[in-house]
């Protein structure tokens, strides 16, 4: 096999980073092999690739795998009604009542969107509950509930967790993290639509048993026939608005981009990419949450300037790829300018336009400092580099600078069982008030971290 040229890939990596901090997106980690030989990896401390992390939709396809793996013991089929896995949600809108399993696989159920709510209850129930709004296999609409209420569906059927499940069939052949687990829906079934925890390396070992059809040590782990549906167009995407490498196709949790090969994708830049043609497999973690759009931007990094170059690459010889030092990536952080350092300390309190109080205390010297609120959180800060901390009981990353004269730039990012990053912009125009703006980006981040408000010091 021709290898790609590991200069080329670690340039594109440089490139990738850059280009990513500028769009304020945390890459945490990068993988790249070509025939199970990497080309290209990074990380970013303190994640690595053998650190778990959040991996939202990227669970569908494990999801799917589950119920492949059903189908094939002969407990489902796929053209199986999911009502009748679910007798007590009858009676159903008749247009429920001919939704398939194999139409829930291929994203073209009955539902334009999600039907519960990430903070409500009852998600399971809100699948045969709430109105569709189509005919199933008609349209393709993206429905992580429609995942969610397969993987109640394996649960149920199994008799186990999803993970208990998939453990001795796929996860542990695979060597798969002891610690790879689902995050539960509030009605207690796995979240196999965007709830796996797993390490970026167990994404990687996925990524192989697809590229070797399911195979692995000469053990198939997974149905050929399912397996070579899962990454076959099922559902023409091209009414889909969230970039040119989504409306290709899709299969069955799978997306299928123009350019070919496979897409495994979750909230916040969650990446795996596959191509089976070039042995070529591509798993990237990240939080672009902060940036408008900021994972299907990502994505299309990734594809230029790691994906591409490991594909069209010179040829640096035949056999494995030479072996290079792991590339090192850093925590976006504002720019820090150590003449408008000053030393800050006070207590300020003050109310957003809505009326919500807003109080906070700083205590600052030209290293650094904390900045708390008299609800309990503490941001430890320093101009130095990022600090390693904790922040709300979740592990988290803050990098902090004097970015101009009295503005002082705060970026916290955790990465606990929730991707979450808030930014804070501090002015203090030397009148003795301070104006604070906060933005949360998360998907269940508490909205009290988004506001807008002058502060007069506190007594």
């Amino acid at each position: 096999m021709t290898t790609s040229d590991p200069t080329a890939i670690d340039a594109g990596l440089a490139t990738l980073a850059r280009r990513a901090h500028a769009l304020d997106v945390a890459v945490h980690t990068v993988q790249a092999t070509v025939g199970g030989e990497p080309v290209a990896t990074a990380a970013c401390a303190p994640l690595g690739l053998d650190v778990p992390q959040r991996m939202y939709s990227v669970s569908k396809t494990v999801t799917g795998l589950a119920v492949g793996l059903l189908a094939a013991e002969g407990k489902v089929s796929l053209d199986d009604p999911v009502v009748r896995h679910f007798p007590e949600m009858a009676p159903v809108h008749p247009w429920l009542e001919a939704t398939t399993l194999r139409h829930m696989l291929a994203m073209r159920g009955p539902h334009r969107s999600t039907t519960y709510e990430v903070r409500d209850g009852g998600w399971l129930e809100s699948y045969f509950r709430v109105p569709p709004s189509h005919r199933p296999g008609t349209m393709f609409t993206y429905d992580t509930s429609a995942s969610y209420t397969l993987a109640a569906l394996v649960e149920r059927t199994a008799g186990s967790s999803l993970t208990e499940y998939l453990r001795p069939r796929v996860f542990d052949p695979l060597g798969m993290s002891p610690g790879l687990r689902f995050l539960t829906g509030p009605d207690g079934f796995s979240h196999g639509g965007s709830g796996l925890v797993c390490t970026p390396r167990d994404l990687l070992r996925l990524a192989h048993l697809l590229l070797d059809d399911g195979v692995a040590g000469g053990e198939r782990l997974l149905p050929a026939d399912y397996l070579r549906a899962a990454t076959s167009p099922q559902t023409d995407t091209a009414t889909a608005t969230w970039g040119a490498e989504f409306r290709g196709a899709y299969g069955y949790q799978l997306w299928l981009p123009p350019r070919g090969g496979w897409l495994m994708f979750g909230l916040g830049g969650q990446v795996v990419y596959g191509h089976p043609g070039h042995q070529l497999a591509v798993v990237v973690t990240a939080d672009a949450q902060a940036a408008g759009s900021g994972d299907t931007k990502l994505l299309d990094l990734v594809l230029a300037h790691v994906v591409d170059p490991a594909v069209d690459g010179p040829a640096a010889s035949r056999g494995p790829a030479p072996a290079h030092d792991a590339v090192e990536l850093t925590w976006p952080a504002p720019r820090h300018d150590a003449a408008h350092a000053r030393p800050l300390t006070g207590r300020w309190s003050g109310r957003t336009a809505d009326g919500d109080p807003v109080e906070l205390a700083l205590r600052l010297d030209e290293r650094g400092g904390t900045v708390s609120s008299t609800a309990g959180l503490v941001l430890e800060l320093s101009f130095d580099g990022p600090v390693r901390t904790t922040v709300a009981d979740d592990p988290a990353v803050i990098t902090a600078a004097w970015s101009a004269p009295g503005v002082l730039d705060v970026r916290c990012a955790g990465h606990g069982d929730e991707l979450a990053t808030t930014r804070m912009r501090l002015v203090a125009p030397g009148d003795g008030t301070l104006t604070v703006q906060s933005q949360g980006f998360g998907e269940t981040l508490d909205p009290r971290w988004t506001f807008l408000a002058t502060c007069s010091p506190a007594g």
